[in-house]
């Protein structure tokens, strides 16, 4: 979670630029460039999508939509970001490869990123701070990387990734997995299943990401004390696979389970818990009584 730390230089966040950054007059670096270049041809193609309808291509995109962003969820942010379980790596790098289709970069890039969200929550450091306004968090961060660089500094907090082959390898090819498999999707069902698939399906997949980042730092409830501005937002779970039980989340980081009570759908948790039952998810962290005691407000009877 967020606080006030300091970098390696000991120059505290408070000595961050306070001024408004600009975002279209600025200098683009190239993956400034092909990030937004993705994020346009996914929404070009979505708007494209009822002139070239097959209901069919459509149940597809939402198929699509629900694994890739499954795999985020489950890989990307559990797994990988806060090692909230274990799997056995058969089946760890399948899952953070079908991530890769949900558009939201490789693994070592989006742990990296979300690694200094938590540290830096609500402060001039956070990579996709709500302080910076709603469209900065919910999207423009994305394309500004000097910024985030700037910010946050190299990406040394992923060593762990950085150190197996396999993530590596993403890191190097995954523009080259992308444009594949937009092109088998093209080559599989023509124009409908590449509106339907990669439009509709990645623009589902992205807002419902970016809503995590802004709007569960705005609206919703706070069910724990946690020092920020962390929210959870009920009706957005279905979509999110259960991220959007946000201020959760920031209570307990590292908690396998989102959805803390019955009925917050957490269809992620869903899936570790089957993957539990069979064996395959190892050393799965809840948070106990103590936790939950620790960080209720003081009016809770917890």
């Amino acid at each position: 979670m967020g606080g006030t730390k300091e970098d390696g230089s000991g120059s505290s966040r408070k000595a961050m630029r306070k001024e408004k950054r600009a975002f279209f007059f600025r200098k683009w670096t190239s993956v400034d460039v092909m990030r937004a270049s993705s994020v346009m041809a996914v929404h070009l193609l979505c708007v494209l999508a009822p002139f070239n309808y097959k209901w069919e291509a459509l149940l597809f995109g939402f198929l699509l939509a629900a694994v890739t962003n499954l795999s985020i969820t489950f890989s990307y942010h559990r797994n990988l970001t806060h090692k909230s379980f274990k799997l056995p790596k058969w089946l760890e790098y399948p899952f953070a490869y079908s991530a890769l289709f949900a558009l939201q970069g490789h693994p070592i890039d989006w742990v990296s990123t979300h690694r200094f969200h938590h540290q830096f929550t609500d402060s001039d450091r956070d990579p996709h701070s709500p302080i910076e306004g709603f469209w900065f968090s919910h999207v423009l961060w994305i394309f500004d990387t000097s910024y985030l660089r700037e910010k946050c500094g190299a990406r040394n907090n992923v060593m762990d990734l950085k150190q197996q082959w396999f993530y590596r390898f993403l890191q190097r090819t995954v523009g080259l997995h992308v444009m594949a498999f937009w092109t088998l999707v093209y080559i599989w069902g023509d124009l409908p299943y590449l509106t339907c698939a990669v439009g509709v399906g990645g623009a589902i997949g992205y807002h419902g990401t970016w809503f995590i980042n802004s709007a569960c730092h705005i609206l919703g409830s706070r069910a724990w004390n946690t020092k920020d501005t962390s929210r959870n937002i009920w009706w957005l779970a279905p979509v999110t696979m259960g991220e959007s039980w946000h201020n959760n989340h920031h209570a307990f980081e590292a908690s396998a389970r989102h959805g803390l009570e019955w009925y917050q759908i957490d269809i992620t948790w869903y899936l570790i818990r089957l993957f539990q039952a069979l064996g395959l998810a190892t050393d799965v962290k809840l948070p106990s009584e103590a936790q939950k005691r620790k960080m209720a407000f003081a009016s809770s009877h917890l």
